[in-house]
């Protein structure tokens, strides 16, 4: 079990079977998270480490375009994770499911050639999205990748409005993200090459596609 507190992923334990309907109906997932699949551009040779990977949807995503990979996942919420797990099961693919805080990821240093992450650096508060972008370089090989969808700065009144959903949802750890200033914390963390590739409307506000490189 985690040392650390969290919350899940819909703040309410009980919550926790909506997730996969409610964030498929208000985020556009299945177009996100195939054009995120296509920013990660995951080769069947690749070690792949999903930073809170909830249900495992963004994983499996990747596993269907790269059935080669060796796709790992990390999540604090083990609920969300059996959820995971018996999706995975049902697809007929092998995923390392390990329930672990992210600002302590369980895995040795230059592990992965790839890291992805959807929906889960705007839960955290500035210090733990910092601590946990400086787990994932420590753990990415040289050369590696990096790849992120979550929410990012409005830019239009429509967009600002429909944001302030998430700010109710997760107060201020998802200032951040509406400030526009993810990509900032991951230089910090000494990713380099940092690039906003696209940025899709949704009803929750502007999701932004990340990528990066280990600096």
């Amino acid at each position: 079990m985690p040392d650390r507190e969290y919350l899940p992923a819909l703040r309410f334990d009980a919550l926790t079977r909506l997730y996969d309907p409610l964030v498929a109906f208000t985020t556009r997932e299945r177009a996100v998270k195939e054009r995120l699949v296509d920013l990660a551009a995951p080769r069947d040779e690749d070690r792949v480490l999903d930073v809170g990977c909830g249900t495992a949807t963004l994983a499996l995503a990747i596993a269907r375009r790269a059935p080669g990979t060796s796709i790992s996942g990390v999540d604090a919420d083990d609920t969300m994770l059996a959820r995971g797990r018996t999706k995975a099961r049902r697809a007929g693919v092998d995923l390392d499911l390990n329930q672990a805080m992210a600002q302590e990821l369980p895995f040795p240093d230059d592990t992965f050639d790839l890291a992805v992450s959807s929906l889960f650096f705007h839960h955290l508060q500035t210090e733990d999205k910092l601590a946990v972008a400086r787990e994932v370089r420590r753990v990415i090989k040289p050369g590696g990748r990096l790849a992120i969808a979550d929410w990012g700065a409005p830019r239009d009144p429509l967009m600002r409005l429909a944001s302030l959903g998430i700010r109710a949802l997760d107060g201020t750890s998802a200032v951040d993200n509406r400030e526009g200033l993810l990509p900032q914390l991951l230089e910090q963390a000494s990713f380099d090459r940092v690039a906003e590739r696209e940025l899709l409307r949704t009803f929750f506000g502007s999701m932004t596609l990340l990528t990066a490189r280990p600096g």
